[in-house]
């Protein structure tokens, strides 16, 4: 099978003189799961933003099978995205926002899901808070595009509903690729393919868990 790759190249991203990303550079291929860790204000979610295109860089390169993309148009194909925040309408049904969200091709597997079944006759703002982002995290998922990016998706969700979408996220893993960042580190090391820290603007490799401690992303208890 051949995979399709997502190259996250010389990234600088500057906030009022303060250099948050640093020549960042991330390699991402269908089948895999990459982690990103890093303390609060480290530029994770700006990283995720600057890759989709909805968030301006003072330099960036992002390359699908080594071809740059030099549109949204381009990035918004290819490039799917799950904002830290809540992107559905507060008045919109749960019905509602799957159809506009999915081809009919794919509301028969999406609704084969004991969680959407007893979602799908409630309105957005009736659901809890991790009913949410459940939703939210599965419809970014069955997006059609190659490559994913995951902006806490295991914010505000019970440790059942934190293990269906681990279990989601593996699942299609198996042909997309897929950049993932949350606070519960533990689930993000267990099921990521590999882990990266976000630390001073770059982003440093890990390859153990004695590397977390040694950068101080963990404390050594």
């Amino acid at each position: 099978m051949v995979k399709d790759i997502l190259e996250i190249d010389s990234v600088i991203k500057y906030y009022d003189l303060k250099n948050i990303l640093s020549d960042v550079y991330l390699k991402c291929e269908t089948g895999e799961i990459i982690g990103l860790l890093g303390r609060n204000g480290s530029g994770k979610s700006t990283l995720l933003k600057i890759i989709f295109g909805i968030e301006k860089a003072e330099n960036k390169f992002i390359r699908i099978n080594y071809k740059v993309l030099k549109s949204s148009k381009e990035q918004f194909k290819n490039l799917s995205y799950l904002n830290q925040h809540s992107f559905i309408p507060n008045h919109f049904s749960v019905s509602k926002a799957i159809n506009l969200s999915l081809n009919n091709r794919k509301k028969k597997e999406f609704y084969d899901d004991e969680t959407i079944i007893g979602l799908r006759n409630k309105n957005i703002h009736q659901l809890s808070t991790g009913e949410l982002r459940y939703l939210e995290t599965k419809i970014v998922l069955f997006n059609e595009s190659k490559f994913c990016l995951l902006d806490e998706p295991l914010s505000g969700l019970s440790p059942i509903l934190a293990d269906k979408v681990s279990d989601l996220i593996k699942k299609y893993s198996s042909h997309k690729g897929i950049i993932i960042t949350d606070h519960d580190y533990s689930t993000v090391l267990k099921i990521s393919s590999k882990i990266f820290l976000l630390k001073n603007g770059k982003t440093i490799p890990i390859t153990n868990h004695n590397l977390l401690i040694d950068h101080g992303y963990l404390i050594n208890l």
